[in-house]
């Protein structure tokens, strides 16, 4: 394999460990400082920093145990995310040495780990979040562009991993 080759594989395992290490770090957060984020889902949910629009209100959610579900989700799907990229990097560190094939086969764990990210932040917070319950209308919980900086994250090391592999030489 080529230095290019090599340089090319080293760089897209280390987009998965960013991304992995990202995830770990905010579902672990989220777990040891619940209230801080809960504190953002509820007042999303609740629409409560909305314009408040009749026509829209009644897309509100207000009950704490709807609330509580919600963050759950939200932090099992941040854990998943981690999990599945520190298990496609584990793949990919395995065949780093192996001819393209062999390391192009491994990547399909970490490519699912990657688009769960992307899902989460690109449904879950700028689709979800910041259009049915109208998150951009509020001055303190709009988190839209915090969700395109994370969502971003994982898109680059998306389409990094799925770039060609370099030649053998």
């Amino acid at each position: 394999m080529t230095s290019t080759g090599t340089a090319l594989r080293a760089s897209r395992m280390a987009l998965v460990a960013m991304v992995a290490l990202f995830f770990s770090l905010v579902a672990l957060g989220n777990l040891i400082d619940y209230g801080s984020n809960f504190a953002f889902v509820r007042h999303v949910l609740s629409m409560d920093d909305t314009f408040r629009s009749p026509a829209l209100m009644g897309r509100a959610i207000t009950a704490a145990p709807l609330h509580h579900a919600a963050y759950a989700l939200i932090i099992g799907w941040q854990t998943g995310t981690a999990l599945l990229c520190w298990w496609g990097l584990a793949r990919l560190w395995r065949v780093r040495g192996a001819d393209a094939g062999v390391f192009h086969g491994a990547k399909g764990v970490a490519i699912y780990g990657l688009t769960a990210g992307m899902l989460l932040y690109g449904v879950g917070f700028i689709t979800v979040g910041g259009e049915w319950f109208a998150m951009w209308q509020s001055s303190t919980w709009n988190g839209q562009n915090t969700a395109h900086i994370f969502f971003m994250l994982a898109a680059v090391a998306l389409l990094h991993l799925c770039g060609q592999e370099a030649p053998r030489a």
